[in-house]
């Protein structure tokens, strides 16, 4: 039972196994065909595009053709046009350079006949200028047997009046030039300077080299001069000054250039009569408190001076040294006070002419700096005071103030000319300095030898306490265009020959007088 029904089975899937197959390979057999089918209508629809496409190339092919053949012979067209227009043209240039050169032609036949004219002229003039020739010789010949005077004498003759007209123009142009600039500058200098001096008044002390320390009584001469001199002479070698015990009633004179040793001998002095006890030990004692005291009054002036002025910055050392000038003199003026006023008139005359003050003012200061050691050094008070400038960092404009202010060196500034014009305002006033006879005679007799010393002077005398120098000239050998010259002449070789403060007049006189007498 079991075995037919596994038969049963088995059989029952064979048959399906095989209707399976038999349906399989029916249905690949009809896809194959249908396949082939579509084969076939793609075949034959390729063939048809293909053919589609050749023949609508052609198409375009021929159309292309068509074009180009078109263009080409429009350009051909145009190529053609364009070269008729340029042979057209280059037509035109041809005639054109053909009429040029025709008028070229005619020109040239112009030109050669006017050459031809002018040679011929040139011959005539030529022949022209022989006779002028030999009739100026003829006519000089002539003139030199009717005047006397040779080619040469006659040349001479009108060199010598053009030398004249030369020479009057020149003296009547300088003095035009002279009399425009003096009215320009001397206005605007008087202005400044007038300025200046009515804002600083400085009064003026006439210092000398001695010093007179009263005393209570004549019996303290002999108690100064101690045993045998002892103390006078231990007092004068500490202290460097002379004492001069005379006939003067209470009174001992100290004698000395240095005034700083001098004060320092006065003060020395002053303390010994106060104290009473006057030996060696002492005075020495004294001395050295003398020292240190006017050390610090001379720390003290130079700070004075230069709150006075208005000047900070500057080294101690050179205030020290400012306040040393409180001891010098020159001339008779106080050094310090002289570089006081110089600052201040510096000062005033940079405002008016609108340069930086407070360096005017600084190198008016310190111009004079080198006076302060100048008698303990070799060289002059500018050189030394110029070292100093640069040791101690002043700056290049105040150096050169300091070098300039006497002219050993151009300034190269403006507020170096105002210190020099300063300075000359301070030491010209009256009163500031005071001269020796000798130096004063001296510089009298100069200007009067320089003024002599010119060809066609008379006389010269120097007035006005040598501010003025009056020329007398022979009139027959200075005329007036020769005044002029003269007496420019006559300044520049006493700028350059002589030192003075100010300014110096040169005044030149010439005069014709005629005489007769009634009887």
């Amino acid at each position: 039972m079991l075995t037919t029904i596994i038969v049963a089975i088995v059989v029952a899937l064979v048959s399906i196994v095989v209707t399976t197959l038999i349906a399989g390979n029916m249905a690949v057999q009809k896809y194959k065909d249908g396949e082939e089918a579509k084969l076939g209508d793609a075949e034959t629809k390729a063939r048809n595009i293909i053919d589609e496409a050749l023949k609508t190339a052609e198409t375009k092919k021929r159309e292309a053709l068509l074009e180009a053949k078109e263009e080409a012979l429009k350009n051909k067209n145009e190529i053609e046009r364009e070269s008729k227009e340029r042979r057209a043209e280059i037509q035109r240039y041809e005639k054109r350079v053909l009429a040029k050169e025709e008028a070229l032609d005619k020109k040239s036949d112009v030109l050669e006949r006017r050459e031809a004219k002018l040679n011929a002229k040139d011959a005539d003039l030529d022949k022209q200028k022989k006779e002028l020739a030999e009739i100026k010789n003829s006519h000089l010949k002539e003139l030199e047997k009717i005047s006397g005077l040779t080619t040469e004498q006659a040349k001479e003759y009108l060199l010598k009046s053009v030398e004249e007209d030369v020479k009057h123009e020149t003296a009547v142009l300088v003095k035009d030039m002279e009399r425009k600039a003096k009215e320009e500058a001397d206005k605007k200098a008087k202005d400044y300077v007038v300025t200046a001096i009515q804002r600083c008044a400085a009064d003026h002390v006439a210092e000398t080299t001695i010093s007179v320390v009263q005393l209570p009584n004549d019996e303290m001469k002999g108690r100064i001069i101690g045993r045998e001199g002892r103390n006078i002479r231990t007092l004068e070698t500490m202290t460097g000054v002379n004492l001069i015990i005379d006939d003067t009633p209470e009174a001992v004179v100290l004698s000395g250039f240095d005034g700083v040793r001098r004060e320092i001998a006065r003060i020395a002095l002053e303390k010994l009569i106060v104290d009473g006890r006057i030996h060696p030990a002492r005075i020495e004692e004294m001395v050295e408190k003398a020292q240190k005291e006017v050390e610090s009054m001379i720390r003290e002036e130079g700070e004075a001076a230069t709150l006075e002025v208005g000047v900070h910055g500057i080294n101690p050392e050179l205030i020290r040294l400012l306040g040393r000038m409180k001891f010098r003199t020159s001339y008779g003026q106080n050094a310090l006070k002289h570089s006081v006023e110089v600052a201040h008139l510096s000062g005033l005359l940079a405002g008016e002419i609108g340069v930086d003050v407070r360096t005017a003012k600084r190198a008016g200061l310190l111009h004079d700096i080198g006076k302060s050691v100048d008698q303990e050094m070799e060289g002059t008070h500018v050189q030394i005071g110029a070292e100093l400038c640069r040791k101690y960092k002043e700056s290049d404009i105040v150096i050169n103030a300091v070098e300039a202010h006497h002219g050993d060196v151009e300034p190269k500034s403006l507020i170096a000319c105002i210190v020099q014009a300063a300075d000359t305002i301070s030491a010209a006033r009256p009163g500031a300095r005071r001269e020796t006879l000798e130096t004063y005679t001296n510089r009298l007799k100069q200007l009067e030898d320089i003024s002599n010393s010119f060809k066609g002077v008379d006389k010269s005398f120097a007035i006005q306490a040598g501010r003025e120098v009056r020329v007398m000239v022979l009139p027959d050998k200075i005329n007036d265009d020769d005044m002029i010259l003269l007496a420019r002449d006559i300044s520049k070789q006493i700028e350059d020959e002589l030192k003075y403060p100010g300014q110096i007049k040169v005044n030149v006189i010439r005069e014709s007088r005629v005489t007769d007498y009634a009887k």
